[in-house]
């Protein structure tokens, strides 16, 4: 097992169905990591990014990554997310650090892309 647990960080929302594309994200990080690999919301969904720091730490895991699932840098991630894993961290001992957002990522733009692209000529 990976000694860093992962945490993908999501916006959250108050649709249920939202959930399902993260939790397959998900489910295909933890296959391929090897590891750990808990979802956590910035709000309307569970569980919290402390809840899962938590959850974490109640497991005996002392590090993890904060993966931000968004795909621009706004006042969540330059703000909110500082200071909500300070806080986690502060509570659980854990030492969290926070990766760029999956839109910072050459190969999400790659993706994206082609997804436009093959969308595009589909319709056409």
């Amino acid at each position: 097992m990976h000694e860093t647990a992962v945490i993908l960080f999501a916006h959250g929302s108050r649709d249920e169905r939202w959930r399902a594309p993260f939790e397959a994200v998900r489910a295909e990080v933890e296959r391929r990591h090897g590891g750990r690999v808990v979802l956590a919301f910035l709000e309307l969904m569970s569980p919290s990014l402390a809840e899962a720091a938590a959850l974490l730490a109640a497991e005996g895991v002392t590090r993890a990554v904060i993966v931000p699932l968004f795909l621009g840098v706004g006042r969540h991630l330059r703000e909110d997310l500082p200071a909500m894993a300070e806080t986690a961290a502060r509570e659980t001992g854990l030492t969290l650090v926070a990766a760029k957002s999956a839109g910072e990522s050459p190969a999400i733009v790659e993706a994206l892309a082609s997804y436009a692209i093959g969308a595009a000529a589909v319709d056409a």
